[in-house]
């Protein structure tokens, strides 16, 4: 189900550019390079962006898609303020396909990720924000919404390839009941779905469209019990 807009996948030129930024992390190499950057990474995740949205929008028909940066295509600028790594420059391409109000990174959506050696693809949301963390909470002891994350979560694991987010606490959160059945979900401070393979063939052609979609299909599930549990109240 190919959308074609002129995307014809990523180049060896693309992967060729962050390997090499990753070995001259700094902001000589990379501003006499950025014609490459733009070339080889921008332009081409930037078609990626509108095909990709396009096609999600057969699963999510209000998904949000922009390919300018820092909307759904991220910055390639590190924020080093509170990190002791000072390296200027991420060595990945990221891009974020969201569905709801606020800050996009408040929502569940679908991620892309790629790396010289690995392409990463994932859905829902990473780490909640607070008010959202609470929301999730009640959720998951909410009769009917938590068996439906169960659901969504047995779903997206019969499919044999995802991995779901790992558990942050060690103990049930204080004013949650300790022996609930759902108890598990709630030492979870985000809930996604991720796939992570080496780069795969089909990234240097428009067949790199169909392939995401399919395992974003995969992982719909979750993200639409995302969707429905931050409108829960």
């Amino acid at each position: 189900m190919t959308s074609g807009n002129g995307f014809n996948g990523f180049s060896d030129k693309s992967l060729e550019f962050l390997s090499d930024l990753r070995e001259n992390n700094n902001r000589f190499w990379f501003e006499s390079h950025k014609t490459d950057y733009e070339k080889y990474v921008v332009e081409p995740a930037q078609l990626f962006i509108i095909a990709m949205g396009k096609m999600l929008q057969s699963l999510a028909p209000d998904i949000i898609f922009d390919p300018r940066t820092d909307r759904t295509l991220f910055r390639i600028y590190r924020d080093t303020r509170f990190s002791k790594d000072k390296t200027p420059y991420k060595t990945h391409i990221a891009m974020f396909f969201w569905e709801g109000d606020g800050k996009k990174l408040e929502n569940s959506g679908f991620y892309f990720h790629l790396e010289p050696e690995k392409l990463l693809l994932g859905a829902g949301v990473y780490i909640f924000p607070p008010f959202l963390l609470k929301k999730y909470r009640d959720a998951v002891i909410d009769d009917k919404l938590g068996s439906g994350l169960v659901n969504a979560v047995e779903k997206v694991k019969s499919k044999g390839k995802y991995i779901i987010g790992e558990k942050h606490y060690k103990r049930v959160p204080g004013g949650y009941p300790q022996d609930h059945s759902r108890a598990e979900f709630l030492l979870y401070n985000g809930m996604d779905a991720i796939y992570e393979t080496p780069i795969p063939g089909q990234l240097f052609s428009s067949d790199i469209l169909d392939y995401c979609y399919r395992v974003f299909r995969d992982m719909s599930p979750l993200h639409h019990w995302l969707v429905k549990m931050k409108k829960f109240s």
